[in-house]
């Protein structure tokens, strides 16, 4: 069995980088948003077309980074209330 990369988180939802492989797939995710930011402009100068993309960029980002996150995390996601 491979390394789990996240561990469930104590209270809440989710889950927590417990590895380097796991923060560096945070860290890919919020460059992808900044790059993504970055790229789109100035606000008064966007289309509706560079809008989309970004939009479309982040669900992606989003979307891939939970499906990784859920696949490689040691346990399952549910709500917690800090007792185990």
């Amino acid at each position: 069995m491979s390394r789990y990369w996240f561990k469930p988180k104590r209270y809440g939802y989710g889950a927590t980088p417990v590895s380097w492989e796991g923060w560096a797939l945070t860290a890919a995710a919020v460059a992808i948003f900044v790059g993504a930011t970055m790229l789109l402009g100035r606000p008064g100068q966007v289309g509706l077309a560079g809008w989309m993309i970004w939009v479309a960029t982040c669900c992606i980002t989003i979307g891939g980074l939970t499906v990784i996150s859920r696949r490689k995390t040691d346990g399952v996601w549910h709500w917690r209330w800090g007792e185990d």
